[in-house]
């Protein structure tokens, strides 16, 4: 049997890291390449919205990776407070700027397919108001690890607010569904058949695989960052800088 728990060491977990990194950011390019062609020049107009609903190929995967990122990084932060793991606090740390670069992407694109459906840039709709709030919440992740030098605290700190912050993920994902909003419903659901063309849908489902295998990529590369900086002190990393020289 694979002994996962080795893998937590930071000292194992690095060189694994760099092996991992360029499948990652291949299949996130291929699945890029492959997502927008479909969703741009394959996937048929909308009869409603014209050509300006190509947006949602953009759109949609960032506010579904903007929330799931944001899962995915207090479990990592919790697992960092609860175990007092190091590498899972790292994890933590390496996915909030990438889960608030999506968040700005879904409230950009939102902005931008919002005016000439509703005839405004924003408005205090609740899916809108909700994933703002989780913007804040990564802006205010990050800020809090980087006001405390000492790192064990930081992390202790920056779990306790991205447990707190995960109740807003469900508000954003159910918000059209327990208020009155201007937003759109869900047109992808597990409980029904979606109400787009299979174009449409495999377009949307090709562009959040490639944000997926980004975001997988880019974490990998900061985590290795971070060990880098948090690890100086160990002995194994000297080893292992002189043996790549």
């Amino acid at each position: 049997m694979i002994n996962w728990f080795k893998y937590a060491s930071p000292k194992v977990f690095y060189p694994l890291a760099e092996k991992m990194i360029p499948w990652f950011s291949a299949a996130a390019m291929l699945l890029t390449i492959a997502g927008l062609y479909v969703g741009f020049f394959l996937a048929p107009t909308d009869a409603q919205q014209g050509e300006g609903y190509r947006i949602i190929f953009l759109h949609v995967p960032a506010s579904w990776m903007s929330m799931f990122i944001y899962l995915i990084m207090a479990f990592w932060a919790a697992m960092g407070l609860a175990l007092n793991s190091r590498l899972s606090a790292m994890m933590a740390s390496a996915l909030a700027p990438t889960g608030a670069m999506f968040t700005f992407l879904s409230l950009w694109t939102g902005a931008l397919w919002g005016k000439p459906m509703w005839g405004a840039w924003w408005v205090w709709d609740a899916r809108l108001t909700s994933e703002l709030i989780l913007f804040f919440l990564y802006i205010g992740f990050m800020a809090l690890q980087s006001a405390i030098d000492e790192p064990r605290r930081a992390d202790k700190a920056g779990a306790l607010l991205a447990l707190v912050g995960v109740v807003n993920v469900p508000i954003i994902y159910f918000s059209v569904q327990w208020w009155s909003t201007l937003h759109q419903g869900a047109s992808v659901s597990l409980t029904r058949a979606p109400s787009m063309a299979m174009l449409m849908l495999l377009g949307m489902l090709l562009m959040a695989l490639a944000a997926w295998m980004y975001t997988v990529a880019i974490a990998l590369m900061r985590v290795r960052c971070i060990i880098l900086e948090r690890e100086t002190h160990a002995g194994w990393l000297n080893e292992l800088n002189e043996v790549d020289r």
